[in-house]
């Protein structure tokens, strides 16, 4: 699979991040990669926050991989860190190579090194392939999601 470094986002990422976020149907409809302006504002404030981590893959020095990875204290189940696994894209001409079992295998190691006694993802529902994917790597679909757009 060739040597890949899984890295912090930088500002300079940007552009490959957000062109893979709209690479899709559904990042489509709601990704603007020609004004990186409110982009370059959620990366600082993520950059800011401990419990969140936004990552590249990178291989042969270009993006060909991103997610998010963000920590949530809480007292159910005993007082558990849990974590959030989120924005997962791969590149289109990495698919199916095994970058994005790589990825989220890290994204789990990553979780039990922050003490997490849970991983958790959602998946919209159109996206069949990556329920499988999800699955395939030991997740459940034990929840049914909801969310309110304000």
């Amino acid at each position: 699979m060739g040597d890949l470094e899984i890295r912090s986002a930088v500002a300079d990422d940007l552009p490959a991040i957000v062109g893979m976020l709209a690479d899709d149907p559904l990042g489509a409809q709601r990704e603007s990669p020609d004004d990186l302006t409110p982009y370059l504002a959620a990366l600082r404030r993520l950059s800011a926050d401990p419990n969140q981590r936004l990552v590249v893959a990178v291989r042969e020095g270009r993006v060909v991989g991103t997610l998010q990875l963000t920590f949530i204290p809480g007292l159910s189940r005993r007082g558990a860190t849990r974590s959030v696994i989120e924005g997962v894209r791969v590149h289109a001409d990495e698919r199916g190579s095994g970058l994005g079992t790589r990825f989220i295998e890290w994204a789990i190691e990553e979780s039990r090194r922050a003490d997490c006694q849970l991983v958790q993802l959602t998946s919209d529902k159109t996206r069949t392939d990556a329920h499988r994917f999800y699955e395939r790597l030991g997740f459940e679909a034990s929840h049914e999601g909801f969310k309110l757009q304000l």
